[in-house]
């Protein structure tokens, strides 16, 4: 999801126009390639999560529709799953304390990158999204599933990371990895994930005082070097009333 002109508005959120992306064109053709990656995944885990997820799909238009508001997936809700809007750091412990332990090379990589930026241009593999207020930029290593060569090229430890993680969902159209930065009076709209079958992780680079994160009504904020787990389908926002860019680098 990424700017669009004022036609893409939706809920209050801007969605973009690639065919492609699977949280923002919902058409046969894409849903039938989404439920057929997901059943492929299922299938490394056991028989009993092939049915959860063929029950999801058989009736996914009820289970959205019963939802609260809550917690409304855009894309995909499985059922029967824990639901919370944080998740304790033990649940993802190994690839919690393997970020942690390497905080000082991501910052060291993405202090790099983002000494590109000027004033006047987006540097090249970074990302606009759309926001009421402020900037909001990312930088993707996986994007939907997909590698960016080119991105991974210019962190390549923080990539190698990556392939170390034991929960992340790289090779699933809802992985992602990026940094994300956030410009001084910037507020993202509340919006919701498009599904609730993965935990999304921000390890802190750069948190001044003044951000904070909103998951499902209950605010958190972010602290340099150490993961805050959370569920992006439950409504959520952040905003940064600091001085200073905020960074995060997230799996989820």
């Amino acid at each position: 999801m990424q700017g669009a002109d004022a036609n893409g508005l939706q809920n209050g959120y801007v969605y973009c126009q690639s065919p492609e992306c699977v949280r923002c064109a919902h058409n046969e053709g894409l849903n039938q390639k989404l439920y057929h990656n997901l059943q492929e995944y299922a299938k490394r885990y056991s028989w009993s999560g092939m049915g959860r997820i063929h029950k999801g799909i058989r009736e996914q238009g009820r289970y959205l529709n019963s939802r609260p508001s809550i917690q409304k997936p855009e894309v995909f809700f499985l059922p029967d799953l824990p639901t919370t809007p944080y998740f304790a750091r033990d649940a993802q412990k190994h690839d919690v304390e393997l970020l942690e332990r390497n905080f000082q090379t991501i910052l060291c990589e993405f202090e790099t990158l983002y000494k590109a930026f000027s004033n006047c241009s987006l540097p090249q593999g970074w990302k606009m999204n759309s926001t009421p207020s402020g900037e909001w930029v990312t930088f993707y290593l996986v994007n939907q599933g997909v590698c960016v060569p080119r991105n991974c090229r210019k962190c390549p430890r923080t990539y190698r990371l990556l392939g170390s993680l034991r929960t992340c969902i790289g090779n699933n159209v809802f992985g992602n990895a990026c940094i994300s930065v956030l410009s001084p009076g910037t507020v993202i709209t509340e919006h919701y994930g498009p599904t609730n079958i993965r935990i999304r992780c921000h390890l802190g680079l750069k948190t001044p005082s003044g951000c904070e994160l909103v998951v499902g009504g209950e605010p958190q904020c972010w602290a340099e070097g150490r993961c805050l787990l959370f569920d992006d389908s439950f409504l959520h926002t952040a905003f940064h009333e600091g001085e200073c860019p905020r960074w995060w680098w997230g799996w989820f």
